[in-house]
């Protein structure tokens, strides 16, 4: 039984990502720390999460880690209510996709991952402010892509099949968008079918996006993609690696503005939002602890 002094770790699960409603999350992590010195508590999200309420229970509670157990929304949602705090966020990848944790090097392997929030090194990392109040911490993004993000929050198919089925069906659709960006003494106008802005690298198919990326390093990148043929259409569809370095521009900023003509869709790590014309973004150096692999 764990000692009054012990660890307390706070595991916050969203049953309604990836395949969580199939997965006994709170059994698995209990026998895990069974013989442990650590307390282990539990927060179930609703399908419409309070995060008022949640970060009522943590600052009520002061767990010394709290643990995202879902996908990449699940983890920006807690990273916005750790923001600025001592307490370090870990990841328990059981989304679809789980880019942040395939990002940071964490294991869909759930022993594996219990292990690096156990013993893992906490280190800070940087964050996004867009549009003076959300946060992003690993990739948002305007056209293509947030179309595509849509798609997946409007049906129920899910998997290689059905993110494929989706694709095809936004790549049909594609459009180019009239974008303008400001950054750091930066102006340039392009005409492109999608804007990131990255934290990170990669999505979480595997598709690098931003290759010289860092979550760490008080820089953040826009990348613009202006073309994209049918051979990189196959690529992300069959064996997603690297982006075509050809097809896209990237410049590292610490603050960026960007302006469309029309309203565009727009999605921050994996969460659609809205039709937007207009974005701001700033970094925020150094703004979170995280629980990484050694």
């Amino acid at each position: 039984m764990p000692h009054k002094d012990s660890l307390k770790i706070l595991f916050v699960i969203n049953p309604f990502a990836g395949n969580n409603a199939h997965t006994a999350w709170q059994e698995t992590i209990g026998e895990y720390f069974a013989k442990k010195n650590i307390l282990v508590d539990y927060y179930l999200l609703s399908h419409s999460p309070d995060s008022g309420a949640l970060k009522q229970y943590i600052f009520k509670n002061l767990p010394q880690k709290v643990v995202a157990v879902g996908g990449d929304g699940t983890v920006t949602m807690l990273a916005n209510l750790l923001l600025g705090t001592k307490i370090p966020l870990g990841i328990l990848p059981g989304g679809s996709a789980n880019g942040m944790a395939r990002e940071l090097g964490i294991s869909e392997n759930t022993q594996e991952a219990l292990s690096v929030i156990e013993n893992g090194a906490i280190k800070n990392c940087d964050t996004i402010k867009i549009n003076n109040k959300a946060i992003c911490l690993h990739l948002s993004d305007i056209g293509l892509n947030a179309r595509l993000v849509k798609y997946f929050s409007e049906v129920k198919i899910r998997g290689k099949l059905g993110y494929a089925i989706l694709f095809l069906k936004t790549f049909w659709k594609k459009e180019k968008m009239q974008v303008r960006i400001q950054a750091d003494g930066l102006e340039i106008k392009r005409d492109a079918y999608m804007v990131v802005l990255a934290n990170a690298r990669m999505y979480g198919t595997g598709l690098l996006i931003n290759p010289n990326g860092h979550i760490n390093d008080g820089l953040f990148e826009v990348v613009v993609l202006r073309r994209l043929s049918v051979f990189s259409i196959l690529k992300i569809l069959l064996h997603p690696t690297e982006f075509n370095l050809q097809e896209i521009e990237v410049f590292a900023v610490t603050q960026v503005e960007i302006s469309t003509l029309k309203k565009v869709h727009f999605q921050i790590d994996g969460e659609y939002i809205a039709k937007i014309k207009h974005i701001t973004a700033q970094m925020i150096p150094a703004s979170i602890q995280l629980i990484l692999p050694k």
